[in-house]
């Protein structure tokens, strides 16, 4: 059986193989309410029907104004939680394991005109200058994570994704590029995700699955990159809380000019690995299914991210199974078309 393939677990949470569908805004969400619909239900069935080990939500707001757009996913309030439960009942029918990423989109949200952040630093001329969060309101939304988190719960997700990667919120407190506080949050730039990690584990049973999703390399001079975010998280914050993986992204932090190529992340994966011991979700523009074969059966990620890949090919897992040589279950309405 290919690597890729294998059933493994992450956390106390078993999949069916070693890929996973990467969370990717889907800007569906037309009456602006952060409800899961129609749409939501059939996008990520396809994926779990296709063979994907685990389904990834995208971008879930944990506060309205926290939304990377007005048309994304929201789970701050009561309300929000059947469409996601209709969601979650699907992505099971296929076979597949369920989560979801929660997130705050600090100073890149352009769903207010009051957008928030670490410091006042507008991420670049096309975005409002933000206004510097209190102490106070710090504390609020990582409250709010938590809060989120007990919704997912209740929703029936497997495991939640905290979305540290980006330029988004946390990715912000990360960074010295747009962190220039003077209080304890600039001192110590773990400590606002620490306090988010608090409160999801307190909203969240014994041994839930947490999986945290990084910008491994900011792409500019003064920012972070893979040894020195691997560094800050192997001081005891991942054991601490209990994450179960990190999601090996990079970017978004500042405005740069990279040249992209597949597998071009899965170097920075490597080091937060060796730097922090923990399993690590690689990826980045993988294609085909004999590439991430390799990148698990080498050991340079434990699992494999797909986005682009899975918008073209819903059943991509099907078809790289049978191109690996892998003998896997189709799904029972879809057996007559097998490779």
């Amino acid at each position: 059986m290919p690597t890729l393939f294998e059933p493994v677990s992450l956390g106390t949470m078993k999949l069916r193989n070693r890929v996973i569908m990467a969370p990717m805004c889907m800007y569906s969400c037309p009456e602006k309410d952060g409800k899961a619909g129609d749409f939501h239900v059939m996008h990520y069935a396809a994926r779990s029907y296709g063979g994907v080990g685990l389904v990834l939500l995208e971008a879930t707001g944990v506060h309205p104004q926290g939304r990377i757009s007005e048309e994304d996913l929201g789970l701050w309030q009561e309300d929000q939680i059947p469409g996601l439960q209709r969601v979650v009942r699907a992505i099971h029918a296929g076979g597949a394991k369920a989560g979801i990423q929660l997130g705050h989109a600090g100073r890149k949200s352009r769903a207010t005109p009051d957008p928030v952040a670490p410091s006042a630093l507008a991420f670049n001329a096309s975005y409002p200058q933000p206004r510097e969060l209190s102490p106070g309101e710090i504390e609020q939304i990582a409250g709010d994570f938590g809060s989120a988190a007990r919704r997912a719960v209740e929703a029936g997700f497997d495991c939640v994704e905290i979305h540290g990667a980006h330029g988004y919120l946390i990715s912000e407190f990360l960074s010295p590029l747009c962190n220039r506080r003077h209080d304890d949050y600039g001192r110590d730039r773990l400590l606002f995700l620490e306090r988010v990690l608090d409160n999801v584990r307190r909203s969240v049973p014994e041994g839930f699955p947490l999986i945290l999703r990084i910008s491994a390399e900011d792409y500019a001079p003064g920012g972070n990159n893979p040894e020195t975010l691997g560094e800050l998280l192997g001081q005891g914050i991942l054991d601490r809380y209990g994450i179960s993986a990190l999601h090996v992204s990079s970017g978004g932090v500042v405005d740069s000019s990279i040249q992209p190529y597949p597998g071009y992340q899965i170097p920075m994966a490597e080091t937060i690995q060796e730097c922090t011991g923990a399993p690590v979700i690689a990826g980045g523009l993988i294609q085909s299914p004999e590439h991430a074969e390799s990148i698990v059966a080498q050991g340079r990620g434990e699992f494999i991210f797909l986005g682009r890949a899975l918008l073209r090919d819903p059943h991509w897992c099907l078809r790289a199974a049978h191109e690996l040589g892998a003998e896997i279950p189709w799904p029972t309405p879809y057996r007559r078309g097998r490779f």
